[in-house]
């Protein structure tokens, strides 16, 4: 067993150091560009270790991805996970874990963000809230008047939205900021707020 264990925290260290090398050869070039021997003098592994888990390089990208999406799924699910009936007014702020996920692979989202490469990453992300949203959580009196695939639509973009303001601000403020901000957003309702108009 103990055996066992000790390859398998190999296995995940090597595969780990393969995907922080890939993270930073992608910010300097692009990844057509970028080779097999690159990957691995920038992990410092030999190419035997790299075909041991992966047969090419977009491979390596594909898991690194499909590894971050998942890490997103579980994030979102966190408040309502053990829960059959999720009300939204019970919610915490440190329930909310969705920003602790964006910087625990914040190398990932400031090269996503930052730059033009995995560029459909940004579209999976609010396509995968999207889909969370629709399929996990089942409004017990919702309004008939509201499009559900428009309201998940436009509470995924939001929280893309802030993500993408976090990152490009160098995640000036904590994770656990920002969810007290996505928490104060969530429960403060749109129908008592009201707006003096500055255009005259």
């Amino acid at each position: 067993m103990s055996l066992e264990k000790n390859i398998d925290r190999r296995i995940k260290k090597s595969k780990s150091a393969l995907k922080d090398a890939l993270i930073i050869l992608m910010q300097n070039k692009n990844f057509k560009d970028i080779t097999i021997t690159d990957i691995v003098q920038q992990a410092d592994l030999n190419r035997g270790t790299f075909y041991k888990h992966y047969q090419y390089k977009e491979d390596l990208l594909n898991e690194m991805i499909d590894n971050v999406i998942l890490d997103l799924i579980a994030s979102y699910r966190e408040p309502y996970q053990n829960t059959e009936t999720f009300k939204v007014k019970e919610l915490t702020s440190s329930s909310i874990k969705i920003f602790d996920h964006v910087l625990k692979h914040a190398s990932f989202y400031s090269l996503v963000i930052k730059s033009n490469v995995i560029s459909d990453f940004q579209l999976r992300f609010c396509t995968e809230l999207k889909k969370l949203s629709i399929h996990d959580l089942i409004a017990h009196n919702p309004n008939p008047n509201i499009n559900s695939e428009l309201q998940s639509s436009y509470q995924a973009n939001a929280i893309l939205g802030m993500i993408i303001e976090w990152v490009n601000g160098d995640f000036k403020y904590s994770s656990k900021y920002m969810a007290e901000q996505l928490f104060l957003m969530i429960k403060s309702s749109p129908s008592n707020s009201i707006f003096k108009t500055n255009i005259h």
